[in-house]
């Protein structure tokens, strides 16, 4: 027995955690920056050319993109300086990723590959058979408020990770400040996918999921493809923002004149999600843009409603939203921001995380790394 076989040993690069969604596909790579010229000489040719691909990269095929505005430098984790990469692509492109991995030899790096998600069960053979790569299969709550805390934790390159917005209810004055999730408990998790999971989070490692609700981010995507012709999540983002959802819905004064004052609804509250297009000359009135910006306003005020009222029930006043629903979604970050504070009357304050959909990867890449004391 040689002496350096007795030693503890850090986990072999590289080291990536996985979320594999209904959706999409996060991917977290941690790129070592501190190699000693021993250790690069040591390095096999293959994961040389792993690391070179995914860090001189921004895009991966047609569909893979790395959101280099959220990388992560000069993070420690298990002793190692290195920098944190954010990946993601579609899911239906699964079989793609898959064949990569056997293409690029990496059953023969011996390193054990951390995904989360349902994609981790579903897609498990695949990798067995097609790669010859074993998954090791994590829960995905557990993955997300583990990676969530840990993000939280390091910050943002010297910035907070989280913010809410100020003057909420001003469209004018509604502006985002960064700010410190202290005393992290306990806080209603919202994670917003394909589906929306809402959890009641006591602890790291005691919470449990409250309710949920099937009308999320596939949703808007899926009505959106179906009622506009669009193919894309940021075509349909694009659509809603120039579109004008009083058109399609039917608002408070369109019933009553004006607000129904007593129970304290604005005439401007929508009453009736696309309750115009009961009517056929609204309807051949209406735009595209109309149309989705209905979509995000209906899926978002729907999330929003039930989020508050399991607050409520929960006697929880901290509501943290995520999930890559929110991705470059402003109208829907902003509008939940407002709902929490008006249906609260001040009371609740929503909170938006900046890494958004990666909290789970992030998490399954600290089980990998679990057996270091240094996280």
């Amino acid at each position: 027995l040689k002496i350096e076989d007795t030693q503890p040993e850090t986990h072999a690069f590289p080291w990536f955690g996985m979320d594999i969604g209904g959706t999409l596909v996060k991917l977290v790579y941690f790129e070592p920056v501190d190699i000693t010229a021993e250790e690069e000489q040591e390095e096999v040719e293959n994961l040389k050319s792993i690391r070179r691909y995914l860090t001189s990269n921004v895009a991966y095929g047609k569909t893979g993109v790395r959101d280099v505005h959220l990388e992560l430098r000069n993070l420690t984790m298990c002793g190692r300086t290195g920098n944190l990469h954010f990946i993601r692509f579609p899911t239906q492109a699964m079989p793609r990723f898959i064949q990569m991995g056997r293409d690029k030899n990496f059953s023969s790096l011996h390193t054990t590959l951390c995904a989360t998600g349902g994609g981790a069960y579903k897609f498990e053979n695949d990798f067995r058979t097609m790669a010859d790569l074993e998954l090791l299969k994590l829960d995905e709550l557990d993955c997300l408020i583990r990676g969530l805390l840990y993000i939280d934790r390091v910050g943002f390159n010297g910035h907070p990770e989280c913010y809410y917005f100020q003057n909420p209810s001003d469209p004018n004055s509604c502006v985002k400040k960064p700010c410190n999730l202290d005393n992290h408990f306990p806080m209603l998790l919202v994670n917003i996918g394909s589906g929306v999971s809402i959890l009641a989070v006591y602890s790291e490692n005691n919470y449990k999921r409250v309710t949920g609700t099937s009308l999320g981010g596939g949703t808007f995507l899926g009505l959106c493809c179906l009622l506009t012709g669009c193919e894309t999540f940021e075509e349909a983002l694009e659509m809603a923002s120039k579109g004008d959802s009083t058109n399609v819905d039917k608002l408070v004064k369109d019933i009553y004149g004006g607000d129904y004052e007593r129970f304290g609804l604005q005439g401007s509250a929508v009453a009736s999600s696309f309750g115009h297009m009961m009517c056929k000359e609204k309807r051949d009135s209406i735009s595209k843009e109309d149309l989705a910006r209905a979509t995000l306003i209906t899926i978002t005020n729907n999330i929003g409603s039930i989020a508050r009222m399991c607050a409520v029930n929960e006697k929880i006043e901290r509501v943290v939203f995520v999930g890559n629903f929110l991705r470059i979604n402003t109208v829907s970050t902003k509008l939940l921001a407002y709902a929490m504070d008006f249906w609260s009357k001040g009371q609740l304050r929503a909170l938006f995380l900046e890494h958004e959909g990666y909290f789970g990867a992030v998490g399954a890449l600290m089980e990998l790394l679990k057996t270091s004391e240094d996280l």
